[in-house]
């Protein structure tokens, strides 16, 4: 297996555990009712040490100065494409943008545009505990987009893929960002609570669901296009005897 795939599992399963741990340890040192445990500072400490860990796979894995400059462009336009929509409940292209970078300049490129995303549209928007989650959470959907690419789509049917990928992430994005506001400000934490503060922010979630669908829908061939075009410009490769 390799090492990228298994440092991917091993960041899932322990999120998993860690999403659903105060649930079910009623009773024990890691029920967060006990007093013992905060569990919203164990969420943040595990999102911002998966962070890291993408920062020196990025630093590792990149090609050049030119790759560099171009994931730090693709970020810096997708934080920016942020601010206009700022007031206008998560309908925003900032999802869009990092789903069509996982899915042209692969995994750790489209995680490193969700962080630069997240950080510099927060300059302005303003940072918090929130922020290393947007980071994670964008983070997966640039991982998880650059997965479609293996799927044997024409032109046409991968933008209606990545349509139906992105309605699905609008939501899921709701369902794991929402855990830093459960963690931190709910009590007890009980999954009654949890769905409450899903119930909250259904608006929120389905607005983002809806933004991706239209960004995909409306500007995602001609952007990836684009995109398709750098990428053949900066990444290259020697062929000797019709192999790479």
């Amino acid at each position: 297996m390799r090492r990228g795939c298994f440092f991917l599992i091993l960041i899932m399963s322990l999120g998993t555990f860690i999403y659903l741990a105060p649930l079910y340890f009623k009773g024990s040192l890691l029920d967060p009712n006990a007093g013992v445990l905060n569990w919203g500072l164990v969420a943040t400490i595990f999102v911002s040490l998966t962070i890291l860990g993408f920062f020196f796979e990025f630093e590792r894995a990149a090609a050049g100065a030119k790759e560099i400059a171009l994931v730090s462009m693709l970020g810096t336009i997708s934080a920016l494409s942020r601010l206009p929509f700022a007031a206008m409940m998560n309908f925003q292209p900032c999802t869009f943008f990092i789903i069509c970078s996982g899915y042209v300049f692969g995994p750790v490129a489209g995680f490193m545009v969700a962080c630069l995303t997240a950080l510099i549209s927060n300059l302005f928007l303003g940072h918090g505990p929130w922020t290393p989650y947007q980071m994670f959470i964008w983070g997966l959907v640039g991982i998880t987009a650059a997965w479609l690419r293996k799927l044997p789509l024409s032109k046409s049917t991968a933008v209606v893929a990545l349509a139906a990928f992105g309605f699905l992430w609008g939501w899921l994005y709701g369902i794991i960002i929402n855990v830093w506001f459960w963690t931190y400000f709910v009590y007890p934490l009980t999954l009654k609570t949890y769905l409450l503060t899903l119930l909250n922010a259904v608006i929120w979630d389905a607005t983002h669901a809806l933004a991706n669908v239209f960004f995909v829908g409306i500007f995602g061939a001609r952007v990836i296009a684009t995109m398709e075009r750098f990428k053949k410009r900066f990444y290259w490769s020697i062929e000797r005897d019709g192999v790479k």
